[in-house]
């Protein structure tokens, strides 16, 4: 989604490490660039203008001006600055009130606020909280039984609501029910509309004094850039809501909405949509964000999401397997599962320092279906031959391949870069410890 935005920034950021030092001219002129650039990403315009009066405030200092590194000065209030911009840092849920805790999760019609719904009801279940929801978008075709198909998937109660009911009597219904079966958490699916319209806001009001919610949770579409914002204003007048959750942010907007919503509204974006998997529902963590905007990566966001998929005990015997140089076919497919796990390759690159330049330069390289057909070539492999690759003969290979839908070609590369790698895995091993750090360390220089 920052992609362009990103570039941008670089390349005003490289004419000033270019420079000797840095005057009142180079700045005024790298913070027009900054400007130009923000406005270009659909930030609103009013945020814009803040933003770089802020920075320019900082930046003409005399502790930039007259610093030994100037440029990395200048970034790194840029950087500070952008964190503050989208809210300074990660705010939670409030759910230290008398059990259950209502959220009511509110916004326009494709949106993905039932998606979301579930997406934090799993997200909650996975904290050891007993979440329970409620559709009562009684107006749009199989809405509820999306939500109940979504409740299923992630073996979550869902009330069983009707088209023919009222809103307000389902979700006060609920909230009772809740409470009698000891749910802790109930999510309110609301009904949306295409736009705003008075009906859609006086139901959302009666809701809300029926349920008395503690969060009021809008969700809204990223792809939609500054429309985005005004919706966020709008409920936000009416509802007072607590926070927003931010769809869709793995797609090509311009990022605009992310930049410019807790400014205008003053409310924080407190969860991120970044996939289509009912996983795949992040808290927002601004300096997190800001980080990766200006291309220094997310380690801490990629190790939590290493932390949910890597299994401890598989982890603890592959690196027993890799001291004695065992790793098999059937380890790497393990492997490739667990990264499938962790989104997408594109979107892993970004949260390494340095690599999300490098998916730019490699775009070719980098092939989400190459990781679909190395899976598949494994998967037509027998038991036997995952273990012990020696046994894979000519025969055995065109087997593999018509199995896989791939070529032998295709699956001579495969194990030459298996082979490659334990080839590798057998340097590292005989190098020891100190070996290693200093390879590490050179690597790093």
């Amino acid at each position: 989604m920052f992609d362009s935005l990103s570039d941008k920034l670089d390349v005003t950021f490289k004419k000033l490490r270019g420079q000797g030092r840095l005057t009142e001219d180079n700045i005024k002129e790298a913070l027009r660039e900054v400007r130009m650039t923000l406005l270009e990403a659909d930030v609103n315009f009013l945020v814009v203008k803040q933003f770089v009066k802020a920075v320019r405030e900082r930046a003409m200092g005399s502790e930039v001006l007259q610093s030994l590194t100037p440029a990395q000065q200048f970034i790194k209030i840029v950087n500070e600055e952008l964190t503050s911009l989208m809210g300074g840092s990660a705010v939670d849920l409030e759910l230290n009130s008398a059990p259950p805790v209502v959220i009511l999760m509110v916004g326009l019609q494709g949106s993905g606020k039932t998606t979301s719904s579930g997406k934090l009801a799993l997200s909650l279940k996975k904290k050891k909280r007993r979440p329970f929801l409620v559709p009562v978008d009684v107006y749009r075709p199989a809405a509820i039984d999306q939500l109940q198909s979504l409740g299923r998937q992630i073996d979550v109660p869902v009330f069983p609501s009707t088209d023919s009911q009222d809103p307000v009597k389902i979700s006060r219904k609920a909230v009772e029910t809740a409470r009698q079966q000891g749910y802790d958490t109930v999510i309110i699916d609301t009904a949306g509309r295409l736009q705003i319209d008075e009906k859609l806001m006086a139901e959302l009001e009666k809701i809300k004094a029926a349920v008395k919610p503690r969060e009021i949770l809008l969700v809204a579409d990223a792809m939609t850039g500054q429309e985005a914002v005004n919706i966020a204003k709008t409920f936000n007048d009416t509802l007072d809501i607590t926070g927003v959750v931010l769809t869709k942010l793995d797609g090509d907007a311009r990022g605009g909405a992310a930049l410019s919503i807790k400014a205008v509204t003053g409310k924080p974006i407190k969860f991120v949509g970044e996939g289509e998997k009912l996983s795949a529902l992040d808290v927002f963590h601004p300096d997190r964000m800001a980080s990766r905007i200006l291309g220094m990566g997310d380690m801490l966001s990629l190790i939590e999401k290493a932390q949910d998929v890597v299994d401890q005990k598989k982890a603890e015997e592959l690196a027993r397997k890799l001291s004695k140089n065992e790793f098999t076919l059937e380890d790497f497919r393990s492997q490739l599962q667990q990264i499938k796990k962790m989104g997408s390759l594109g979107g892993i690159m970004k949260m390494i320092p340095g690599m999300g330049k490098l998916k730019n330069q490699l775009e070719d390289g980098v092939d989400e279906k190459e990781l679909v057909r190395i899976e598949a070539i494994i998967n037509s492999m027998t038991d036997k031959e995952r273990r012990n690759h020696r046994l894979l003969n000519g025969s055995r290979r065109k087997r593999i391949a018509r199995g896989s839908g791939t070529s032998v070609q295709d699956v001579n590369r495969l194990l030459k870069n298996f082979l490659e790698m334990k080839k590798m895995m057998k340097k590292f091993n005989k190098m020891g410890p100190r070996g290693m750090k200093r390879m590490m360390s050179q690597l790093g220089g």
